[in-house]
């Protein structure tokens, strides 16, 4: 498989990438037509902000799996374009906190004590102390719209500095602010309040150009602002404005709705109490090289087929959610391929049920792994974590989590239950030691064998020399049985055996084994989840 890196990023990623077998090519400064002309060879790519990949970029991509965004913003990437395509857009979301904090703490005291202005001063040969006679940051109030990883380390370290913290977050419950020790406001009461007011918030339809002319005037008169986080959340022109009239004492700014900025569009020429910079916030040596790493670690999990907790553009996962169900995932997508070759005639439901310790928490990223596995086999498209859902609408499946603490036999277990217009299959799986994937039952019979390689099922008659006769076949074919389970059928002498075989088996053995005297069914199941 292939990868384009198309912007700059630390070479380990680069090297990463390239120990797990992709080849990866380096091509910055592509403009949209140039990224057009190449995508469609790649499977993968990896950008930072610099890159544009619009929807015309993504249409061009026709073996494109994964887009990886070396960073936190990924406003530069057409998401619904790349969603309808079943393309996963991931980031690197926490690898630049420590580094965006440290430079939003950096351009807060550079605008308080007007540390770059009295640098510049001095080297042009002045000695000008009284101008630049600065502020205590001591009892201000700092003003923190979106309290999340950044926010809530802003909060913390301005404290350190005896601050007020007020912050305002629709997403944040009072328990994590009473945590941190911000008070919660909300955000008319933020721009009244605060001294300095600094913005941590992703670029989405609610934040864009939240805080424009009308907000501005609303601040009190000196207030200062900081904003390190995406440049359309703020209007820029308004701010400049603002500080012209004197009602804005100062600012630092770092993102701008357009990059470069260029000096026929910078607002802020000519005023000396602004400090600007050339979005640092993620421009440190250790963070360069953890978004690089977190970024193409998370390409190579989408190009293996594994979910992506870092992915955009399905559910996210707090990290003690995806580390509780991770180890299910393997097994929920193989139960989808048994399920799916169990059943004959179109799919109507797939039904799925959790029981014990799974019950509690997010399943539904290992219903969509169940849709996965129930769905490739049988469609021409790749179907991944991101598309499966939609596939499943659109072919009119109904899904169904069902969750119940009944534990019955095991601590934790799936139910998978697959409906079509010629009735339905059920089958239980379930992790021994929390490790090792056990598919435990097959409608009500009852076995124990793990879901992987070639699965070959046969209901029978319970009568001597069936296992013989069935080894026999395949020992004269030369195909290895890696392990075999039998289990009683509810009806009075019938059995069904499942037989775990090395290799494919081809159509005329099968027949062979079809034809034995006894045989009810015999079914072939590849459960492969790449």
């Amino acid at each position: 498989m292939k990868i384009l890196v198309s912007d700059d990023v630390s070479e380990k990623g680069v090297e990463l990438l390239r120990r797990h077998g992709y080849e990866v090519d380096v091509k910055t400064n592509l403009d949209e037509q140039g990224l057009i002309d190449c995508i469609g060879e790649y499977d993968g790519m990896v950008t930072r902000s610099m890159t544009h990949v619009t929807a015309k970029v993504i249409a061009a991509g026709k073996k494109l799996k994964v887009i990886g965004r070396a960073g936190v913003g990924v406003d530069s990437i057409d998401i619904k374009a790349a969603t309808a395509r079943g393309i996963i857009v991931v980031n690197a979301p926490t690898a630049n906190t420590i580094a965006a904090t440290e430079h939003t703490c950096a351009m807060i005291m550079a605008i308080t004590r007007h540390i770059p202005q009295a640098h510049n001063s001095l080297m042009a040969g002045e000695w000008d102390r009284e101008r630049f006679t600065g502020i205590q940051l001591q009892n201000k109030t700092i003003g923190i719209i979106g309290v999340g990883r950044i926010g809530s380390r802003i909060a913390k370290r301005m404290q350190a500095m005896e601050m007020h913290t007020i912050g305002y977050d629709p997403y944040i419950p009072d328990e994590r602010f009473e945590q941190l020790g911000v008070e919660p406001v909300d955000l008319d009461t933020l721009l009244k309040r605060s001294d300095y007011i600094t913005m941590h918030t992703p670029l989405t339809k609610e934040t864009r150009g939240m805080i424009g002319a009308e907000e501005i005037a609303k601040m009190k008169d000196g207030v200062r602002v900081i904003n390190v986080s995406r440049g359309a959340v703020l209007d820029i022109n308004a701010l400049a404005d603002a500080i012209k009239s004197g009602h804005v004492a100062g600012a630092a700014i770092d993102v701008f709705p357009t990059e470069p900025l260029t000096e026929d569009i910078n607002p802020f020429k000519g005023l000396d109490n602004v400090v600007i910079t050339p979005h640092l916030g993620a421009s440190t040596v250790e963070a360069q090289i953890g978004v690089s790493v977190d970024v193409a670690e998370g390409v190579i999990a989408a190009l293996n087929g594994e979910p992506v907790p870092t992915a955009v553009n399905m559910a996210p996962l707090p990290k003690n959610v995806y580390l509780t169900i991770q180890p299910y995932f393997d097994l929920m997508e193989r139960m989808g391929i048994i399920g799916v070759y169990l059943s004959e005639g179109p799919m109507k439901e797939i039904r799925v049920e959790y029981s014990g310790e799974l019950a509690k928490t997010e399943t539904g990223l290992l219903t969509t792994a169940v849709l996965k596995g129930a769905l490739n086999p049988i469609l021409q498209e790749s179907v991944n974590f991101v598309n499966a859902p939609d596939v499943a609408r659109t072919r009119h499946i109904s899904v169904k989590e069902i969750k119940t603490q009944d534990k019955g036999y095991f601590t934790d277990s799936v139910t998978v239950t697959i409906k079509t217009n010629k009735g339905e299959h059920s089958l239980v799986g379930t992790l021994f030691n929390h490790q090792e994937a056990k598919i435990v039952q097959i409608d009500e019979y009852r076995l124990d064998f793990t879901p992987e390689g070639y699965l070959l099922l046969a209901p029978h008659i319970d009568q001597p020399n069936m296992i013989g006769q069935i080894s026999t076949i395949l020992g004269q074919a030369h195909i290895n049985i890696t392990g075999m389970q039998l289990a009683k059928m509810t009806k009075e002498g019938t059995n069904i055996m499942a037989i775990a075989v090395q290799d494919d088996i081809p159509n005329d053995i099968m027949l062979k084994l079809r034809g034995i005297e006894g045989i009810l069914d015999m079914k072939l199941i590849h459960v492969d989840t790449h």
